[in-house]
């Protein structure tokens, strides 16, 4: 075992005498609120203790020693809320049969990185998740030594028992939970060897599996409240547009309409963090008793809107400030592809120069150029926009589906006027997140009509509502050159990426430290369509065309195209060019992966008539490789198979590490074949899925496999890095298989046999 610091210090943790038994709660990171009745709910096939007591902030113990474990971070799909409690039960060392999982509500004084975003739930949280099933262990260990008069070293816990083997004393933790509450908590603990985990590395079911397949509440959209109102907005309908007035009347006088009146949610001097801004800060309000009859209200009101003047707002982004200006105007997709195509054709900003690529291109004997584009895109979670608030004078009760709730309980306290302590936010199960739910402007909506009508509040946005207010996928382009010398070797690589209103560039993620002579230069063009945190970030396109292009040189260069990437990754481990660990990513891990999905798809032994391509990334400290196989049918291609090869670390939950794999995939070849979102005179021109085109459970590939890397690396991210790879896979198959490249997405707009 690896001894380790319980590093918050003694200070950090809270002893608390008024639980039953006298318990302890150790305050690492969380504050424990579980409920026996809520307990019970979670987990009816196992016998409910009668007595629970408090161990530390992460678990209970029952006095049958059935455990209770928090689970403290958002569920958005990515099954963390099986993931996490599976690290606490393993140093805990028990029976993962006598589990029972809660959802932690936020505390921001005690919880640590309660956020859904940036694939680091687990990694965030590992270490301190194996410390509290260690000290849990520790202390149950030295009550039992206490008891039997015998040193804490001889004891040893295994599945839920203590034992002493020469005494041949024995007893559950049911039995020492108690006595463990009076003791000291320990100043180191010991962690297991990963080679003992008897529960990190096995597959355990989604906790709220059941419930999810039986329709029971689990969701925001499913909470209900005695008394609950329901309300929904209505915005301008148009990015550069605001409201100027409005005729409420008639749509006050329907039945079950309670009031209707407007809101401006944030102050102009406001100073927002990145993750608080909204589409549109003044908005109208329509509430009743009904979602269908807020929404048929809305329909009878009578609004006027006007133009927005240039916009500069101040914000916060991890404790730097930024200026974002949304420039007057109505936007329109068509001026947005001719901005981005007259920018790649002047100077940027360079933000990597390797070697003297002017010369290698001006010297060049051959150089190919292509050009990558993307649409905007709306995230589209199953679940619409939702939260329930209960506002009084001097408490905030907020419950939902968010990503962020810490982030935005900092605006829900300024817009209420309430100190931090007085709010209080509970966390939902969620219809899906991608990044959509990062920004929580609906939480401060609801607490901000809560308040204006005294009474608990859910509010609902239609599936119209959330695909025409934002926050999207920012739309990008990308212009890659490659140069080649007489002998038809590659000399230089350059790349040009920009986007509205960010550039998707990654400067120093490969090929960079690959190439003697490379340059990297990006641009962006400011936009008032607010955009956002989309699914693997700025790395869902940039990723699809670095490895189109990569594929293209592989064949200008007559090679195979995995054998490529691994020569050019060989160069950046022996040899890399530029600055001392100026590349962000470990060339020998990712050959690892393009040589794993090598052997596992049988790269070079395809059968007659497959079609297949490969691409590999890097992004969330984890490497992807995968290979696509497409075959024709009635000339229309099909996704036959997707091999993956991943290399995440350790993997906790082997079928929930799968899963997310396969989600990747799936949604990755729908975005780039099908979704796209325009814009006519700053109106969305897409508002639900009539014109908004998502994959089809018939366009899905017939088989996914995946293939993780044996590793005693610490956890890195897995819901976002196979999302970005598998568009550039799907690209090079469909080369393979049709003779066409494309470069711009939707791919299904490029397509001459599907037109």
């Amino acid at each position: 075992m690896t001894h380790i610091k319980t590093k918050l210090g003694r200070r950090a943790f809270i002893k608390n005498s008024s639980l039953a038994g006298g318990g302890l709660v150790l305050g690492f990171s969380w504050f424990n609120s579980c409920k026996p009745k809520v307990a019970e709910a979670l987990a009816v096939e196992i016998e409910m203790p009668k007595e629970w007591y408090e161990i530390n902030g992460y678990l209970k113990i029952g006095d049958n020693g059935v455990v209770t474990i928090m689970s403290p971070n958002p569920e958005i799909g990515q099954n963390v809320k099986t993931s996490m409690p599976m690290i606490v039960a393993d140093e805990l060392e028990v029976d993962w049969k006598n589990v029972v999982v809660e959802q932690a509500p936020l505390n921001t004084s005690l919880y640590s990185w309660q956020i859904a975003g940036g694939s680091r739930s687990i990694s965030s949280s590992w270490e301190n998740l194996r410390m509290a099933g260690a000290t849990a262990r520790q202390m149950l260990k030295e009550a039992a030594a206490k008891a039997w008069q015998v040193p804490v070293e001889e004891i040893t816990a295994v599945a839920g028992v203590l034992s002493h083997e020469a005494s041949g004393s024995s007893a559950g933790y049911g039995e020492m939970a108690s006595a463990a509450s009076q003791l000291e908590v320990p100043e180191e603990v010991e962690l297991k060897k990963i080679s003992d985990f008897s529960i990190i590395g096995t597959s355990r079911k989604n906790v709220d599996g059941k419930k999810i397949v039986t329709g029971k509440p689990l969701f925001g959209l499913d909470v209900q409240r005695e008394g609950m109102l329901i309300a929904s907005l209505v915005h301008p309908p148009a990015f550069g547009m605001k409201l100027k007035s409005f005729d409420a009347e008639a749509a006050k006088e329907m039945p079950g309409i309670r009031d209707v009146f407007s809101i401006k949610l944030y102050d102009d001097d406001y100073k927002k963090m990145a993750f608080h801004f909204t589409a549109f800060n003044e908005l109208v309000v329509v509430v009743g008793e009904s979602t269908w009859q807020v929404f048929q209200a809305k329909k009878a009101l009578n609004i006027e809107w006007e133009n927005n003047a240039d916009i500069t707002d101040t914000m916060t982004m991890f404790g730097n400030d930024m200026k974002v200006t949304y420039p007057a105007g109505m936007e329109n997709s068509e001026s947005h592809t001719a901005k981005l195509k007259e920018l790649t054709s002047l100077n940027a900003k360079v933000a990597r120069k390797d070697g003297n690529p002017e010369a290698a291109f001006k010297n060049a004997a051959k150089i190919i150029e292509r050009s990558y584009s993307c649409p905007f895109l709306a995230h589209n979670t199953m679940e619409p926009m939702n939260f329930f608030a209960y506002v009084t004078e001097d408490h905030a009760e907020l419950l939902g589906p968010t990503q962020t709730p810490e982030w935005m309980e900092s605006a829900v306290s300024e817009v209420l006027g309430l100190p931090l302590e007085k709010i209080d936010i509970q966390m939902t199960r969620q219809g899906g997140g991608f990044g959509r739910r990062l920004y929580g402007h609906f939480m401060v909506e609801v607490a901000a009509i809560s308040k204006r009508m005294n009474a608990p509040v859910k509010l609902v946005y239609s599936r119209e509502d959330d695909m025409t207010q934002g926050i999207y996928r920012p739309a990008y382009y990308a212009t890659y050159r490659a140069a080649f010398d007489a002998d038809n070797k590659l000399t230089a690589f350059h790349v040009k990426a920009g986007g509205i209103p960010e550039s998707p560039l990654f400067a120093n993620r490969f090929p960079a430290g690959a190439i003697d002579n490379y340059l990297a230069e990006d641009f962006t063009v400011d936009s008032n369509i607010t955009t956002g945190a989309f699914r693997a970030p700025r790395s869902n396109f940039i990723a699809g065309a670095e490895q189109s292009f990569l594929d293209e040189v592989a064949e200008e260069m007559g090679k195979d195209p995995i054998d490529f990437r691994l020569e050019l990754l060989k160069r950046a481990e022996e040899n890399p060019v530029g600055e001392k660990d100026s590349n962000d990513y470990d060339a020998a891990r990712y050959a690892g992966v393009l040589e794993l999905v090598r052997e596992k798809s049988n790269w070079k032994q395809t059968e007659a008539g497959v079609h297949r391509g490969v691409s590999a990334y890097f992004c969330h400290q984890s490497y992807v490789a995968q290979v696509l196989d497409i075959v024709m049918e009635n000339d229309m291609p099909v996704v036959q198979k997707v091999t993956a090869a991943i290399d995440c670390g350790i993997v906790v939950n082997p079928d929930a590490a799968s899963n997310l794999s396969e989600g990747g995939v799936i949604d990755g070849i729908g975005h780039a074949m099908y979704s796209g979102l325009t814009f006519k005179d700053g109106m969305p021109e897409q508002s639900n899925f009539d014109r908004y085109r998502l994959i089809r459970h018939k366009e899905v590939p017939k088989r996914i496999e995946t293939h993780f890397v044996q590793s005693n690396i610490d956890p890195t991210g897995m819901g976002e890095p196979p999302f970005p790879p598998i568009m550039g896979a799907l690209a090079n198959a469909l080369y393979k298989a049709t003779g066409q490249r494309h470069y711009h997405q939707p791919f299904i707009k490029e397509r001459q046999i599907i037109g």
